[in-house]
């Protein structure tokens, strides 16, 4: 058994969308979430920089005395979990884009992937989507600018739904059957992205098999809170705009939180 905190972090508030699933499954176990919102989006960013935020910032969920790290982010588990994994002692868990069960889930063996630029450019996607090429067909779309317009809490508004169209629409004229959310922001648009895609093709997102892994981890590694009480969690922004961030996360989450300054 062991009472210290689970850490998440992500480039923003996308991986609160991990976050909620996490406390579904696990709600006894404190919380701290650090959102590198100075630094969003990560998807536009060099592996070599996204590689030293993800160092910062778990070595300072280390220093906070996290029992687990979960990289709530496709892009930064591509650049950097395997590094990190080898760097500290505290187990990680990470994020992939959902080929695996849309490939098998798929009925015309025609598979979308929504995801970030850095995501779909590194090594760790083309290893993956590669096992599937001559059985599915894997249909990979980048979507610059989605992140951004979820940061500033545009989640309703015109640009962000024909930006939805934009990326979505080419998709279905494909015939695909499966569409994967490739990046842990694109869940807070899921509404808007059903009407898009239509009842006919099935959304993927990855936040629910990360809880279930990290309920795993926890239990193989006797590292379940003993606590019976509601989570606690703690929130660290490391951008000026820190009420902006703290804002729309409560807002989005139906949560009272309220954000610390990251100096890292």
């Amino acid at each position: 058994m062991n009472d210290n905190p689970i850490g998440i972090f992500d480039s923003g508030i996308g991986g609160f969308t991990v976050l909620r699933e996490i406390q579904k499954v696990l709600p006894n176990e404190n919380l701290l979430y650090v959102a590198d919102s100075r630094h969003a989006p990560y998807g536009t960013k060099s592996s070599v920089f996204i590689k030293h935020r993800a160092f910062s910032i778990s070595e300072f969920l280390r220093q906070n005395q996290v029992k687990a790290i979960v990289v709530a982010c496709n892009t930064a588990t591509a650049s950097a979990i395997a590094d990190l994994r080898k760097s500290f002692a505290v187990p990680f868990v990470g994020m992939e884009p959902a080929i695996k069960p849309a490939a098998f889930l798929s009925k015309k063996k025609i598979i979308g992937i929504m995801a970030t630029d850095g995501t779909l450019k590194s090594d760790k996607y083309h290893k993956l989507s590669s096992k599937f090429d001559n059985k599915t067909r894997v249909i990979s779309t980048p979507c610059p600018g989605l992140v951004e317009q979820i940061e500033n809490g545009n989640l309703d508004g015109i640009k962000t739904k024909e930006l939805l169209q934009q990326f979505i629409l080419p998709l279905k004229d494909l015939g695909i059957d499966q569409l994967v959310l490739g990046c842990t922001h694109y869940p807070l648009l899921l509404d808007s992205i059903r009407q898009i895609a239509g009842k006919k093709i099935n959304i993927i997102e990855t936040g629910t098999a990360v809880a279930r892994q990290l309920v795993w981890l926890l239990n193989a590694k006797g590292l379940n809170s003993t606590y019976t009480t509601k989570s606690n969690i703690k929130l660290w922004v490391n951008t000026d705009e820190l009420q902006h961030v703290e804002n729309i996360i409560n807002k989005l989450f139906a949560m009272n939180l309220k954000a610390q300054k990251l100096n890292v």
